[in-house]
């Protein structure tokens, strides 16, 4: 059975989550090669999953012909430079969101790889979790009829580091955790967004506010769509009480609910007359076997030459969206999407 060969750049917490996607969980690919600048998270990452080349620049390890695609998993700054490398070097890519710092970056990423033949996949996992997966199938059945409001959340329970106070870098939690919603609210409605309106405020860490007035910890976003589907997303930060990734889709003839804050099926029911449930613990427990799926899907679209199943254009539009909802809170107005193209 033919086989990709895969080199995975970045070996940080997000890297290691693909790498053990692709150490044996991908059985049409190979992971042959591990990329840092940093040497310890080189070591770290060798003494967990063994293979046969180890690179510190990037730019070495796309010289090794075996090599036919790479994961992409750096700081975001580095997305660019190191995809249009990639691609000139004939390397199939998968980048992680967000795709890159600009839409003009976003752009030159996709002109790359379509002028030098190689697939982009942009790493949205939630496309490839069997219940974010349902919910979709079960809108394009019609069952529900007319979908008109769709409604996504992302509560995140970790404490935001000092870096993300500073909203103008960062973006806070419009883009750490709705950037996913974004994504998943385009591919739900089938249209892309036409305005939206998003308010932001900080509730959780009211002791960062006088050096950094602008950060939110909680954001609420209106969308409009052009295909007249109305769409709200809920985004938050340092909630405490797990992490929460649920969605809803409403239609003219019934409702559609992705997701659950349960762990499991497990419900404790006391003489206190509390029902208590165990809440999820992360991202990375909640979608462990999507990252495997995404992982097998882009190999999938190489050997078998079709288009990703989450392509440039998408990752181009969540960061447009992102940088609309920001500057949305920022300037505390709607704001039209055809502004953020001009």
């Amino acid at each position: 059975m033919e086989k990709i060969k895969v080199c995975l750049i970045g070996c940080g917490r997000a890297g290691m989550i693909h790498a053990r996607s692709y150490a044996g969980n991908v059985k049409r690919a190979e992971l042959i090669a591990l990329c840092d600048p940093f040497e310890e998270n080189l070591r770290l990452a060798r003494e967990e999953i063994e293979v046969p080349c180890i690179y510190t620049d990037y730019r070495e390890a796309l010289k090794n012909s075996e090599i036919d695609a790479v994961v992409v998993v750096t700081p975001t700054k580095f997305h660019h430079d190191i995809v249009i490398a990639a691609a000139q070097a004939g390397k199939h890519v998968f980048c992680e969101k967000p795709m890159a710092e600009s839409p003009r970056e976003c752009d030159e990423m996709i002109e790359a790889c379509r002028a030098n033949g190689v697939k982009l996949q942009v790493g949205f996992m939630r496309r490839f979790d069997k219940n974010f997966r349902r919910g979709k199938e079960l809108i394009d059945s019609g069952i529900i009829g007319q979908v008109t409001s769709l409604r996504s959340n992302t509560h995140g329970p970790s404490e935001p580091k000092e870096w993300m106070f500073d909203v103008r870098s960062s973006y806070g939690p419009i883009g750490e955790v709705n950037s996913h919603d974004f994504d998943t609210l385009r591919w739900y409605a089938g249209s892309e967004v036409k305005s939206l309106y998003a308010a932001g405020r900080n509730f959780r860490s009211p002791e960062m506010a006088e050096k950094y007035p602008e950060y939110y910890d909680t954001c609420q976003t209106i969308l409009e769509f052009e295909n007249g589907i109305i769409g709200t997303i809920s985004g938050a930060q340092y909630v405490k009480y797990g992490y929460d990734s649920r969605a809803e889709i409403l239609g003219t003839d019934g409702i559609i609910k992705v997701g659950t804050q349960h762990s499991d099926a497990v419900e404790l029911s006391v003489s206190e007359q509390k029902n208590i449930s165990d809440s999820v613990v992360s991202w990375k427990n909640l979608f462990a076997d999507a990252y495997v799926a995404e992982a097998n899907a882009f190999v999938d679209c190489i050997l078998c030459g079709e288009e990703p199943a989450v392509t440039g254009h998408d990752g181009k539009m969540a960061l447009l969206l992102v940088n609309a909802g920001l500057k949305s809170i920022l300037e505390k107005r709607p704001v039209q999407i055809s502004e953020m193209e001009e």
